[in-house]
């Protein structure tokens, strides 16, 4: 049987569908490159026997509590509650690192943050009027799920590096004025994904303060949050004193990515058609049951045995992870000045913003860094980066690059970035 794409849903040809496997082809295409693509932790932190040791600290806490043998063993191989077996760690951890009091029973655990995402979304939308925000530029990974699932978005541009909340009201209005109803807005707070930016802490009051007036949801999601060693601040969660935030969480780029243990946190009321209340949390896990059914038990297991490793804090499981990246994107920033001083700059149209964390810093070119620019990036230069454009649901970002600093080494830094001044340079002066 041959299949006509017309029949298929409009979403399986769009072209964020396709990126991440463009990026992924690229690298097996060109391994000697050096690659400022790949978003992921750097692996050299990670051994085999820590899975172990994670597997039998669960066991030996699951005894203490009680559990016997039987039940333990059930645990690791069987089925668990759909809501997930862990939320009472995963509440005690966001009590350590973030002070955040939280109910177990706001928590679903999922499959990593992209299923926290598609529950999140599913449950609150829930017709053609309902538009979703992004401030963009913004992770591929909320474009494509609302794509899949028919949701029309709405960009809110950040505007030299920033979100501008008066830029967020602009867009509110002007969807209100279509007959539409902006539901929520999806943000990265922390070192954010592809830009790096970080919101300022009156930023974040601020936001909160407009989402409450206007009845906007915000999905708060920040998996780099501790990728840096300067000094946190606070969650939106932490400052919601309303209700208005719905937390997305992922043990990916920290505990370690081939778990796939995330989490969604949403302690807001929902008044049923009978009057009877119930938490957000208990619709998210109807909707899971019937994607997934339930998170691995045996990955729950090792996410649970890390957080009782350290005693929930994983901001300490995670600070030499944190340095590195710290010092990588030092060394990246050093690098590009040494390579591209101010003059040189002018003279070519680049610049680049500054994170003092994270994974990822934005580099602005008078290029035009498309897929075919990273094609003879790739192979004349033997450097890959991301082109920007793929983090726009409407289009921007065409000279601008990301790039991703935590998985090379020092050396590889430094020969990826003269690489990519000698490639910017060449098919400037083309």
């Amino acid at each position: 049987m041959l299949l006509d794409s017309n029949t298929l849903h409009s979403s399986i040809n769009d072209p964020a569908l396709d990126r991440m496997n463009f990026l992924n082809e690229i690298t097996f295409t060109y391994p000697e490159a050096v690659s400022f693509a790949p978003g992921r932790p750097y692996d050299g932190f990670f051994e085999v026997e820590e899975i172990h040791g994670h597997l039998r600290r669960y066991a030996a806490y699951l005894a203490n509590r009680g559990a016997s043998p039987a039940e333990v063993r059930r645990g690791f191989h069987q089925y668990g509650p759909t809501a997930g077996q862990i939320r009472e760690l995963i509440a005690h951890s966001l009590q350590q690192d973030e002070g955040s009091k939280v109910a177990p029973e706001a928590i679903v655990v999922t499959v990593g943050a992209q299923e926290a995402m598609f529950l999140a979304l599913r449950a609150l939308f829930a017709g053609p009027e309902d538009v979703l925000l992004l401030v963009t530029p913004c992770y591929v990974g909320i474009i494509g799920a609302a794509r899949l699932l028919d949701i029309p978005v709405a960009s809110v541009p950040e505007r030299d590096g920033r979100l501008v909340v008066a830029d967020l009201d602009e867009v509110v209005r002007t969807q209100q004025a279509a007959g539409r109803r902006p539901r929520a807005l999806y943000v990265v707070p922390d070192y954010a994904n592809p830009t790096g930016s970080t919101l300022d802490l009156p930023t974040r009051r601020d936001l909160l303060a407009f989402a409450e007036r206007h009845d906007l949801l915000l999905l708060e999601d920040s998996p780099y949050r501790l990728s840096g060693t300067a000094p946190r601040l606070p969650t939106l969660k932490s400052l919601d004193e309303t209700g208005c935030v719905i937390q997305l969480g992922t043990y990916s780029k920290t505990v370690f990515p081939g778990a796939r243990v995330g989490y969604v946190l949403a302690d807001q009321e929902v008044r049923g058609a009978g009057g009877e209340v119930r938490l957000l949390a208990e619709d998210l896990a109807k909707v899971k049951s019937m994607i997934t059914v339930n998170t691995s038990s045996l990955s729950q297991a090792v996410a649970a045995g890390a957080l009782l490793s350290v005693d929930g804090r994983l901001s300490a499981l995670n600070a030499e992870a944190a340095e590195r990246y710290s010092r990588n994107m030092a060394d990246t920033l050093v690098q590009l000045d040494r390579r591209l001083p101010p003059a040189r700059r002018r003279e070519l149209g680049v610049d680049w913003n500054r994170p003092d964390g994270g994974f990822f810093l934005t580099l602005h070119t008078s290029l035009r860094t498309d897929t075919a620019a990273l094609e003879r990036s790739a192979s004349g230069f033997g450097v890959i980066w991301t082109p920007m454009e793929f983090f726009y649901p409407h289009g921007g970002g065409e000279q601008d690059i990301r790039m991703s600093i935590s998985y090379l080494t020092p050396e590889e830094i430094e020969l990826g970035v003269e690489r990519l001044v000698r490639f910017i340079e060449t098919e400037t002066t083309a």
